[in-house]
């Protein structure tokens, strides 16, 4: 991988499975322990761990997000242009990653906020490199 752009959306996408590996791991260890059957999980984990709760909505907001920005950067890469998404790329999976840890340490109204600042963040950057590609094309 030569480009920030190509590390980044690798990035996102292992991010993304990680998160699943991490939620996969628990519901497979409550089953062999007999705390819920198998099949006993609902997709947002909802008669789970306050914790296992926000590890669902946390990797479903990954999936919700890849098409969107994970496309930008694709098209970036598959066009040729990706001087125009090198440069904030890794901003952009700073962002992201850090949005999901927050999710997962906390729903406070503080944490809600700062979750939002780098998702605003990330939608900026969205913008600015969808701008920019259409501009390009």
């Amino acid at each position: 991988m030569s480009s920030p752009s190509a590390i980044a959306l690798t990035v996102f996408i292992a991010w993304t499975l990680l998160l699943l590996i991490l939620m996969e791991v628990i519901r497979s260890q409550l089953v062999l322990r007999g705390k819920v059957p198998a099949n006993g999980f609902t997709p947002d984990n909802a008669n789970l761990s306050p914790f296992m709760q926000r590890l669902a909505r946390g990797h479903a907001n990954c999936l919700e997000n890849l098409p969107i920005f994970g496309g930008l950067l694709l098209i970036a890469i598959a066009t040729g242009h990706t001087s125009v998404t090198d440069q904030l790329a890794y901003l952009f999976l700073g962002a992201r990653v850090f949005q999901s840890l927050v999710h997962l340490v906390s729903i406070s109204s503080l944490a809600v906020t700062i979750r939002f600042t780098a998702f605003a963040l990330q939608m900026a950057i969205g913008l600015y490199w969808a701008l920019k590609l259409l501009a390009a094309a």
